[in-house]
């Protein structure tokens, strides 16, 4: 399938008004594209900086004619948009991704077994629908983490659960909605995969970012650009199965793969999201062409931009927290001239008005010739911030 080039100082439209959304703003505008942004809220950090804000619910049906008819192409920033308000805008403009990938990603249940489909690996699970099917799992499944099927992000919707007994409990907790129950695995490492689609079917993969979550929360991403070859062979199996999973979904636009490596060295794909990825930060600053361009290039059909890694690099995530004194509490601006004093670092900031424990409010990517240099700067800026850092890892 090809679909004509959009041209610059055509309009792109974004369901969503988050931070995702604001990056994507900032590349295509700087392609020479005008951005309108569908969003409820008002002072949403990609409603603040698009050519067009239109404040409405994600399933607004004049919201979405109004988004449609301004726009040729549309995209998405997150994979809770209802999967029906892209089919709606795909009846008069180009949607990337499609509503039938996103309605499979957007569900655990129906994500998993897509994934068990294309015959990649995963850990062993079970469909949670009712407390009949906890008592029925398999023990190998504990101890495990039972997950709510839809609407979890970022650690939420979701619980350990060591025995039956527990995860009944955390059943409950959670509602009694659907759910996934997973076993816990042995892992060694997390890496991503983040990679573009085009329309004529051709990828452009991104080197691999090995992550280190806290809470449920990713903290930091670290992209080296020499690998030993464990690494370099673990990254090329992540970067084919996370081909053939956008191959399966049909899938337009920006895509992330998250993989689990275990003791044994086995890798085994955990989520899916169908979009630009918190992971993927570190193209901003460290390869040729930003996941945000190239989501942008792919719903105007222009050609997939490199994808190569220009020197080592260190995302850290910013958190609410850093705004809080560690000692007592007290509320206090972070020092950002220490965090930009130190060498390859660069700041970005979502324009988020109120800073809360565990919200992201921004990231720091870090750059520097060698890893083990941007490593060092790495911790200079977790210092400058109170945020942890193992500069060993």
């Amino acid at each position: 399938m090809t679909y004509p080039l959009i041209a610059p100082g055509n309009w792109l439209g974004m369901v969503g008004g988050g931070q995702l959304g604001r990056m994507f703003c900032q590349a295509a505008q700087s392609l020479g594209y005008k951005v309108a942004v569908l969003d409820p809220a008002e002072g949403s950090p990609a409603g603040v900086v698009a050519d067009l804000h239109i404040r409405a619910a994600y399933d607004d049906p004049a919201g979405l004619a109004q988004l449609g008819a301004r726009c040729q192409a549309v995209s998405t920033e997150f994979e809770n948009v209802p999967a029906q308000s892209l089919d709606a805008l795909a009846r008069d403009a180009r949607v990337a991704p499609a509503g039938s990938a996103v309605a499979i990603v957007q569900d655990r249940i129906r994500e998993k077994a897509f994934i068990a489909g294309a015959g990649v690996p995963l850990a062993p699970y079970a469909e949670i629908h009712g407390a009949a099917d906890i008592d029925a799992a398999a023990p190998e499944l504990f101890p495990g983490i039972l997950k709510a099927a839809r609407l979890g992000y970022d650690g939420k919707g979701q619980a350990r659960v060591a025995s039956r007994q527990e995860a009944r409990q955390a059943y409950a907790d959670l509602g009694g909605v659907a759910c996934v129950l997973e076993a816990l695995m042995p892992l060694r490492a997390e890496l991503s995969v983040v990679l573009a689609r085009g329309y004529d079917g051709r990828c452009a993969v991104y080197p691999s970012a090995w992550n280190e979550h806290r809470e449920g929360i990713l903290a930091v991403s670290t992209v080296p650009t020499q690998l030993d070859a464990q690494q370099a062979e673990l990254q090329r199996n992540a970067a084919q199965a996370a081909q053939v999973i956008a191959e399966g979904l049909d899938y337009h636009g920006v895509l992330c793969v998250e993989f689990f490596v275990l003791q044994d060295g086995r890798l085994l794909a955990n989520e899916i999201a169908p979009r630009p990825h918190n992971s993927g930060h570190y193209t901003m600053n460290a390869c040729v062409t930003s996941q945000f361009e190239q989501q942008a290039r792919v719903m105007a059909g222009l050609p997939l931009g490199s994808t190569d890694s220009l020197c080592p690099a260190i995302m850290l995530n910013i958190l609410g927290d850093v705004w809080f004194d560690p000692a007592g509490g007290a509320r206090r601006e972070p020092d950002w001239a220490a965090v930009l004093a130190v060498p390859g670092a660069s700041l970005h900031l979502y324009g988020k008005a109120e800073a809360r424990r565990g919200r992201k409010m921004g990231h720091v990517n870090v750059v520097a010739p060698t890893l083990d240099s941007v490593r060092q700067a790495a911790a200079d800026v977790a210092a400058a911030l109170n945020i942890p850092f193992d500069r060993a890892e």
